[in-house]
């Protein structure tokens, strides 16, 4: 594809880890924030290119994962409602709650629909206007746009019965979760560059001044990766510690002013919980007072939750950096995509999926050993 095969280059990956090998002088951890970064890294086994000094830390980038189980139980019981269609793209279908999932749900009649646009689900509602629509509205700022295109549609139709549960997260307010934490060892992150295409890069600037930490936005191709360690690693030797742009082609410092002007019309910043990780202050989007009639967390009434968490998953250690999938005793064994216990296996974006879907469980040795390398093509 063009403008793309560079970024897959062989010898620009070879140099590229030359280069760092070159740079980094004592042992740097870092973690990348997107759960896409993720799922490269170790396709593309950057983490085993890297010299044995750098390691890399899976961060809270996948939304499925870090949408909190209280929120997970109450789409499930929305969607028992009579009369209700609840609508959702695929990779919710399978995330567990206390007591299954939406997909079991929907083999006990339960009128759950995959969608593939918020717009659909909007659609659907005046298609079947004696029918109660809701949407599962669930995201980092990259999908925010697309939801809130949806709610301000439908109270522009008068789509009376179109409903949005939402369960928006923040990164920056993430980032800070992270550095605050008892036993943190996260000393440079790489930002989320589908994010950062929206909203631009400037909320980064203030963390990355406060917390004396640098952050280098980067993008998703083993190229992007590797150039995004080098700049990060290069800041950490000298000492320095400010926000810096590799993902040039995609992102710039102000984003995407349309996008973030109709979210801002129709969210509003507020506290949220993430699973595995805790409630953060202001680190949510819920959805404005404008817009409360199509407010499903408020239509339903639905607060009065009772949450059962598997005891034995430890996704919320993985999300804040302080484990991986392969410390899991449970990993690859009683946790598979095909019978997941937590959320970062059965999502597409998670960390235990990635190290699932390209045989990390199969490690027979340190979880970290690089002996098995891959790299770009």
């Amino acid at each position: 594809m063009k403008y793309l095969d560079e970024y897959r280059n062989r010898e620009i990956a070879a140099a590229l880890t030359e280069q760092i090998g070159r740079a980094v002088t004592r042992p740097w951890v870092l973690m990348e924030v997107c759960g896409g970064q993720t799922h490269s890294i170790v396709r593309y086994g950057i983490d085993r290119m890297l010299p044995p000094a750098i390691e890399l830390v899976h961060g809270p980038g996948c939304p499925v994962c870090v949408t909190s189980l209280e929120m997970i139980d109450r789409a499930h019981a929305i969607a028992q409602r009579p009369g209700v269609i609840f609508t959702s793209f695929g990779d919710m279908l399978r995330v567990p709650g206390s007591c299954g999932d939406l997909l079991t749900l929907k083999g006990r009649g339960a009128d759950v629909r995959v969608v593939y646009s918020p717009l659909d689900a909007v659609r659907i509602a005046r298609e079947n206007p004696a029918r109660k629509v809701v949407f599962f509205g669930i995201g980092f700022e990259t999908t925010a746009p697309a939801n809130a295109m949806a709610l301000f549609q439908a109270r522009k139709l008068g789509v009376k019965n179109f409903s949005m549960l939402v369960s928006h997260v923040l990164v920056p307010p993430s980032i800070a979760a992270i550095l605050q934490a008892p036993g943190n060892r996260v000393q440079a992150f790489l930002g989320p560059g589908h994010v950062c295409a929206v909203m631009g890069y400037r909320e980064y600037e203030s963390l990355s001044a406060h917390y004396r930490v640098p952050i280098v936005i980067t993008g998703f191709e083993p190229v992007d990766l590797l150039e995004g360690i080098l700049m990060a690693v290069r800041q950490l030797e000298a000492g320095r510690a400010q926000v810096e742009n590799q993902y040039v082609r995609a992102v710039t410092r102000e984003g995407n002013c349309a996008a973030r002007n109709l979210i801002f019309e129709v969210f509003e910043v507020g506290d949220r919980k993430w699973r595995g990780v805790g409630a953060i202050p202001k680190s949510g989007y819920r959805i404005a007072y404008e817009y409360r009639d199509h407010d499903a967390e408020r239509l339903f009434e639905v607060d009065e939750i009772d949450t059962h968490e598997p005891p034995e998953c430890i996704s919320g250690l993985i999300l804040r950096g302080l484990k991986k999938p392969c410390d899991c005793p449970a990993f690859g064994k009683r946790c598979t995509p095909q019978n997941p216990l937590g959320a970062t296996m059965v999502s597409a974006e998670g960390a235990c999926a990635a190290y699932y879907q390209y045989g990390r469980y199969l490690d027979t040795g340190n979880p970290g050993d690089r002996s098995a390398g891959a790299g770009a093509r």
